[in-house]
C-alpha cells in the first residue's frame, strides 16, 4: 500500500521500521521475559519525534493525524506489540486533552507529551466496570474549588510510568453515565498512588497497573470539558484511538507472517521446503490476504477521521474488530506453520500470539465493537426513514 502514502507518511513508516528492526527487535524477548518498562526505547522514540506525530504543530507536534499515529503503531508493533504500546497508550492519554481541553490545559500538558518527555495514560476501567463503563465506582466529590477523588482504577496501561492521567470519576451517581466527569491528574499528586502491577499473558513490555485515589484533592481547573461529560469524552476518545489498536493488531500480524514465510522457506521436510506444500501455501496466502484487508480497513478509517467527518464510530469499531480478529488468526496460524518450534519461546511467534489476544479485549471488547457497529447501522436506517 506504499502508493497510498504521502512522502511524509512514507518517511514516518521507514523511520519507525528502522527503529523496530534495530532497537526493538533485539530486546523484545528480554522485555517480554522480565516485564520491565522499556524506557530506553521510549528515549529513542522521543528523539525521533514519534510521540508528537498526531499532535498539532502549535503544541510541539508533527501536525499529523490518526493515520500517522496508526502507521507508527503498526511498524513498531511489527517487532513488539508490548513495547509499541508505551507509545500507543500515551497517544490514548493525550487525545482527551487534545479533543476537550481548554487552551490553557493544552499548552500545559501537550508539549511535554509531544516531545516524549512525559507519558500519558487513560484511566477508565475498574474491577466492576469493564465493558459497562457507566458502572464506575470511583467518586469525585465537590469541595469548594476542588474535587476529592476516592476509588481504584484497574488495568491501566502506562500506569505508574506515565506522568499525566485522564481519569474518569462519578460526580453524580444519580445521573448514571451522565454523572461521570473527566479529570487531568498528575503523578505525584497527594492522595494518588499506585497498586498492583499486573503479570500479564502478553504485551509484557508494557506496564499495566492499579491506580489508587484516597482523598485525592484536584482543582476544578483540572476538570476536562464540563462536569458530567466524562462518558462522552471517553466514547469520543475511543472513536479516535481504536484505529491505533487496529494498527497495533496489523503490525503484530505482519510480524507473525514475516516469521512464518521465512521459516516455511527454510524448513525442509520430506526432502523439500515446506513452502512447496500446497497446504502451507494456502495458509500463507490466506494470512497475507486477510492481513492486507485489515490494513486497508484501518487506513481507510484513519483517513476518514482525519478528513474531518463528524460520525465515524462505526468505521472505527469496524477497523478494531476486524484487524484484531485477523491478528489472532494470523498469529495462531503462524504458530501452526512453525509446528513444535512455534510453541517454543525461542521463536517469536508464540509471543506474537500472546500479544495479539489483548487487541480483541482492550479499548472495548470485540463484542462491544459489534454492538457499536450494529447500533450505528440501525441509526442510519432510522435517519434515512425520517
Amino acid at each position: 500500500m506504499d502508493y497510498l502514502l504521502t512522502e511524509d507518511q512514507t518517511m514516518i513508516r521507514d523511520t519507525c521500521r528502522q527503529i523496530a528492526q534495530e532497537k526493538i527487535k533485539p530486546v523484545r524477548a528480554h522485555y517480554d521475559e522480565t516485564g520491565e518498562f522499556p524506557w530506553e526505547i521510549v528515549k529513542v522514540l522521543a528523539q525521533a519525534g514519534v510521540f508528537g506525530l498526531h499532535i498539532p504543530e502549535n503544541y510541539g507536534g508533527f501536525g499529523g493525524g490518526v493515520l500517522e499515529m496508526a502507521i507508527a503503531a503498526e511498524e513498531l508493533s511489527r517487532a513488539c506489540g508490548g513495547i509499541a504500546l508505551c507509545f500507543a497508550a500515551s497517544s490514548l492519554g493525550s487525545f482527551p486533552i487534545l479533543l476537550f481541553g481548554t487552551e490553557e490545559q493544552k499548552q500545559r500538558y501537550i508539549p511535554p507529551l509531544a516531545a516524549g518527555e512525559k507519558l500519558a495514560a487513560f484511566a477508565l476501567t475498574e474491577a466492576s466496570a469493564g465493558s459497562d463503563a457507566s458502572a464506575i465506582q470511583t467518586t469525585a466529590t465537590k469541595d469548594g474549588d476542588f474535587y476529592v477523588l476516592n476509588g481504584t482504577k484497574q488495568w491501566i496501561t502506562n500506569g505508574g510510568e506515565a506522568e499525566i492521567y485522564t481519569v474518569i470519576a462519578m460526580t453524580n451517581k444519580a445521573r448514571g453515565s451522565r454523572g461521570a466527569t473527566a479529570f487531568i491528574i498528575e503523578k505525584g499528586t497527594e492522595g494518588f498512588s499506585f497498586g498492583k502491577k499486573e503479570d500479564k499473558m502478553g504485551i509484557r513490555g508494557s506496564a499495566t497497573r492499579e491506580l489508587v485515589f484516597s482523598n485525592c484533592r484536584i482543582s476544578k481547573e483540572n476538570v476536562l470539558g464540563k462536569e458530567g461529560q466524562g462518558f462522552l469524552i471517553t466514547m469520543r476518545t475511543f472513536d479516535y484511538t481504536r484505529p491505533g489498536v487496529a494498527a497495533q493488531a496489523v503490525g503484530i500480524a505482519q510480524g507473525a507472517l514475516d516469521e512464518a514465510v521465512a521459516y516455511a522457506h527454510q524448513r525442509v521436510q520430506f526432502g523439500k521446503p515446506i513452502s512447496s506444500f500446497q497446504g502451507i501455501q494456502f495458509m500463507l496466502a490466506d494470512m497475507a490476504t486477510q492481513l492486507e484487508a485489515a490494513r486497508a480497513l484501518v487506513y481507510s478509517a484513519a483517513r476518514m477521521i482525519d478528513s474531518g467527518t463528524k460520525n465515524f464510530s462505526k468505521e472505527s469499531a469496524m477497523a478494531k474488530v476486524f484487524a484484531s480478529d485477523v491478528a489472532m488468526k494470523v498469529t495462531t496460524d503462524a504458530v501452526q506453520v512453525l509446528g513444535g518450534y512455534g510453541y517454543m519461546k525461542e521463536y517469536p511467534v508464540e509471543k506474537m500470539m500472546r500479544d495479539a489476544k489483548i487487541t480483541q479485549i482492550y479499548e472495548g471488547t470485540n463484542q462491544i465493537q459489534r454492538q457499536i457497529i450494529a447500533l450505528n447501522l440501525i441509526k442510519e436506517l432510522v435517519r434515512k426513514a425520517e
